[in-house]
């Protein structure tokens, strides 16, 4: 899949009228009112004359390719369970994601309940709280007119996606100008990097579960997080990684192994679409909603895993590699695999079942990339590290969370005062009475001293230009008293410091 830039030559406008940029010319041309005839007719394929079609339950028109393969029908009943299930999930998300992410990858292994995969997969990519951060933004991105370098490309590729689905069936319908809208806005996001056709396949998939502002943000988590690297304008990141790829599969598959070796056969013939378009352009449509769960819950292993599978099934054998005796008929082996292998429970099972590892495929990658600094020098593309999954993503980037409230454990009435320095807490009080039942003691006492009386209560502060020695008046002066109230209340301010 090569990278698109700098095409030349105008496109001619479609029948319907012409993208050019931004909202309001994403709307019908000069025959509006024969357009909004068409678009109330309920969808897009039937503004085309396809409404005596039938159309499978992913939105496909039955019999063209996407709506292919044997679907693995889940009860009704244990559907509403998984569905209650994950509305639990989804309402408590950042709960279950730090002590029950487990969990989530186990049910999204077992797939996410149609109603509410658009939502999920916003969740687990980190997209809700990108949109969160960004208020307005994409309205923005939307509003600006974009650069007509990219603007003409991408026209040129809208009717190339997914074309025997009903949303885009219609040329300049409303999947079409979604479409549009969301990879324009990229552009402008990401001026650096532009526009690459494979990233068309992975926004359309997205617009089918949820609307243009989500779908552009879960697009931007799959550049930035998922994928780093994939579609600048080198390809720098899928070459590396089919070099890992390639590296793996010595291990899985031996055979395999030796066979692409003998035949020279570079990563990169059979595994860029694969991995740029993670897989939407290859398998059957459940098939490919279901390696998609796993692969926003887990990250890019399960697109590792998936290639290999289809590797291992597809060349891992001596009866498989009879019919591949040169290059061109091993790459032809590739792009025709056997429906039996990507059947969705079978193929699930088996990603699953893979044992290949984050570890695993960052080793390799630091292999890799010292090779090709040795070889190539360094990379000219420096993109951001590659995020393992949903959980990787929420520890880099958490989710706005409300300010906590301070809340004092100690409880007064709104009459009550508060305690000041001049306020006599409860034991100092007491201490006061004790004291002046000593001084009373005292004026019956005249043979005590009051520098013994005080030491026995234990709050000696003899006056200033007394010594110890001195015979101190028997009435206590107001120096004394003072001197008494002034460390008394100090220890008592602690301690009620201390213990609020």
């Amino acid at each position: 899949m090569a990278k698109s830039s700098r095409e030349n030559g105008p496109r001619e406008p479609a029948a319907g009228g012409s993208l050019s940029g931004t909202r309001e010319s994403l709307a019908q041309g000069p025959d509006a009112a024969t357009a909004d005839e068409l678009s109330s007719l309920g969808s897009d394929s039937e503004a085309n004359g396809f409404a005596e079609r039938r159309i499978d339950k992913f939105g496909f028109i039955v019999g063209s390719q996407g709506a292919e393969g044997a679907l693995e029908e889940v009860p009704l009943e244990v559907l509403r369970q998984r569905e209650s299930k994950w509305l639990d999930m989804l309402n408590n998300w950042d709960k279950w994601m730090a002590k029950k992410h487990k969990k989530i990858r186990l049910r999204c292994q077992k797939g996410i309940p149609p109603s509410l995969r658009g939502r999920a997969w916003q969740y687990l990519s980190g997209g809700k709280v990108k949109l969160q951060q960004n208020p307005g933004k994409f309205d923005e991105l939307d509003m600006s007119p974009g650069d007509p370098k990219w603007l003409n490309v991408i026209e040129r590729d809208l009717h190339r996606q997914f074309p025997f689905h009903e949303m885009f069936v219609s040329r300049g319908g409303h999947g079409q100008q979604d479409l549009f809208r969301v990879l324009k806005a990229y552009t402008l996001y990401r001026p650096e990097e532009g526009y690459c056709q494979a990233q068309a396949p992975i926004a359309a998939v997205l617009l089918m579960h949820m609307p243009a502002e989500q779908a552009f943000w879960c697009l931007v988590q799959v550049c930035e997080k998922y994928l780093p690297g994939y579609y600048s304008e080198k390809l720098e990141a899928i070459q590396l990684d089919g070099e890992i790829l390639f590296s793996l599969l010595q291990k899985v598959s031996p055979v395999a192994h030796k066979h692409l070796s003998r035949q020279k056969i570079d990563p990169l013939l059979y595994m860029t679409e694969w991995f740029m378009c993670a897989f939407a352009r290859t398998l059957p449509w459940s098939s490919v909603l279901r390696v998609w769960d796993m692969f926003f819950c887990e990250g890019v292993k399960i697109i590792f895993r998936v290639g290999l599978v289809l590797l291992k099934h597809a060349l891992g054998s001596p009866e498989k590699l009879k019919a591949c005796q040169g290059q061109y008929e091993t790459i032809e082996q590739l792009r025709s695999l056997s429906p039996k292998i990507m059947q969705e429970a079978f193929l699930v099972q088996e990603v699953i079942e893979l044992p290949v590892t984050e570890r695993q495929i960052e080793r390799e990658h630091l292999i890799q990339l010292r090779r090709w600094q040795e070889t190539r020098g360094e990379l000219e593309c420096r993109s951001l590290p590659r995020m393992h999954g949903a959980k990787a993503i929420l520890d880099a980037e958490p989710g706005p969370r409300p300010a906590l409230q301070p809340s004092p454990s100690i409880r007064l009435p709104p009459d009550a005062a508060l305690l000041s320095s001049k306020a006599k807490p409860h034991k100092q009080a007491q201490k006061e009475q004790k004291r002046t039942k000593t001084s009373a003691q005292l004026d019956k006492s005249p043979g005590l001293s009051q520098a013994t009386v005080v030491t026995a209560a234990g709050d000696a502060c003899p006056p200033q230009g007394v010594s110890p020695k001195d015979p101190v008046p028997q009435d206590p002066t107001p120096q004394n008293l003072a001197c008494h109230h002034s460390q008394e209340s100090l220890t008592s301010q602690e301690s009620e410091d201390t213990y609020l």
